[in-house]
């Protein structure tokens, strides 16, 4: 008997999806909020094999595992068990007067089949968040996680097995060869977190089959320090929030737009919060995370040679170690700043003039994922009007991405579309638009010879 190939594999599973959805159980709104019960539950009893398995993978403490992973997937699926009756329920909309006896509603349906392609730096959180919103919404899914982080795979698919049926949520595990089979099939909507170089081959798939899509990329998030900060409080919240998973984070600060005259007490103030949540010895903390492989910190390695280093700079590749390192005398047309770092080095750059440099220096740029500025709020604010980005903090780092009533996404070639919250149930849902006519009375002024048309001209 010959052996089922993975395109073979990979379509027969979405078209066992596909079945599934035709046959109208995940249009129920009441089905879709058991579903998400049942997930939050199931959440709370893998909680410990999850923190344990990002302990494998990525040396999350348990702490960090459970405020960066897990709490913010529980919030998102309680939020949406909340609110679904009402997102879920029909709308009436306006009818012109021409169409008098006519009823206008918008109904919020699903795609049908989603795929969620999800990386390995926040592997939970970036595959279940955009899952209760694809099961809120009312579809089929199709799981596809990266194959870095193998511990937590093995927890997410005893997960997913116990909870749902493999008609209605499945797990797709590969590479590249798996990744490329799922988006060669007939999917209804694809929602795509990752490097922006994958997005573009996503972004062609998807195309190619004219399937609608969500691309969360990244990106070189700039943090703008002024002269009128708070240093010591910007200069823990940046550590805190470009340290957080060993720097690999899409909306970790990518890089230090300083101002001039305070350059020496902000690298202090850092090399000062980095020694306080991680004590003389970062290696030797259980709250300092590791890169997800050895090759990783051999390109921390060549990125360092771009500036100089601060504080930090040890490396250990059997480890997959690489120290929190602040860099500076850093070109702006270095190799250090011509690729998202996506690891624990922070390079600063100096300014005098926010308007004259900072404005022109971000903007003559690729889009960002995400805007930091800490300084006086009227200016940060004036910042955000001036410059693009998906989002942002005025005087924090991180955090907007950790608030459900914003919505999270790119910009740009940083991507687009947005989730989390009621903007989770509205990317993976669609308006439909249906009218419902008069079955006897009837507008005679539509039909050829057109009698009446200067008075039907007179309501336009």
């Amino acid at each position: 008997m010959a052996m089922e190939s993975q395109q073979d594999r990979t379509a027969r599973i979405v078209q066992a999806h596909r079945e599934y959805y035709q046959s109208g159980q995940t249009r129920i709104w009441q089905f879709r909020r058991t579903q998400l019960r049942l997930l939050l539950k199931a959440i709370g009893r893998y909680e410990a094999e999850l923190c344990e398995a990002l302990w494998r993978d990525l040396h999350k403490s348990r702490e960090e595992a459970f405020l960066t992973e897990i709490a913010l997937v529980k919030a998102e699926t309680k939020g949406l068990i909340r609110h679904l009756k009402h997102w879920s329920a029909t709308r009436r909309a306006a009818t012109p007067l021409f169409m008098f006896g006519s009823c206008s509603r918008i109904r919020q349906e699903p795609y049908g089949v989603v795929a969620i392609l999800s990386p390995w730096n926040y592997p939970f959180q970036l595959l279940f968040a955009p899952l209760a919103g694809a099961l809120a919404a009312g579809n089929c899914a199709v799981l596809k996680p990266s194959p870095r982080t193998p511990a937590v795979n093995e927890v997410m698919r005893k997960l997913i097995s116990e909870v749902f049926a493999p008609e209605y949520v499945s797990f797709l595990e590969g590479g590249a060869e798996t990744a490329r089979a799922l988006l060669q099939q007939r999917l209804d909507y694809i929602f795509f977190t990752g490097s922006p170089a994958l997005g573009r081959e996503v972004m062609t798939a998807a195309v190619a089959r004219l399937i609608p899509l969500t691309l969360e990329l990244g990106g070189k998030s700039p943090c703008v320090v002024d002269r009128t900060a708070d240093v010591k409080i910007a200069a823990r919240r940046i550590a805190w929030g470009k340290f957080l998973n060993a720097g690999q984070t899409c909306v970790a600060p990518d890089y230090l737009l300083v101002h001039r005259e305070i350059v020496p007490e902000l690298t202090a103030e850092i090399k000062l919060s980095v020694s306080r949540m991680f004590g003389a010895d970062p290696r030797q903390s259980p709250y300092y995370g590791r890169l997800v492989g050895n090759e990783e910190v051999e390109r921390m390695r060549r990125l360092m040679e771009s500036g100089e280093v601060v504080f930090g700079g040890e490396t250990d590749a059997a480890a997959r170690y690489v120290a929190p390192t602040l860099l500076r005398d850093v070109a702006p047309d270095s190799p250090l700043m011509q690729q998202e770092i996506f690891g624990p080095l922070l390079p600063v750059l100096e300014f005098d003039d926010l308007e004259a440099e900072v404005v022109p220096f971000i903007s003559e740029r690729e889009k960002p994922l995400a805007l930091y500025y800490f300084g006086e709020r009227r200016t940060g604010e004036a910042l955000f009007g001036r410059v693009d980005s998906g989002g942002g903090c005025v005087n924090d780092v991180v955090l907007h991405l950790a608030n459900p009533a914003l919505p999270f996404g790119g910009a740009g070639g940083s991507g687009m579309g947005q989730y989390h919250g009621r903007y989770s149930f509205e990317t993976f849902s669609r308006p439909r638009s249906v009218l419902t006519a008069p079955r006897k009375s009837d507008f005679a002024m539509k039909y050829p010879p057109y009698k009446g048309f200067r008075m039907i001209r007179k309501l336009f």
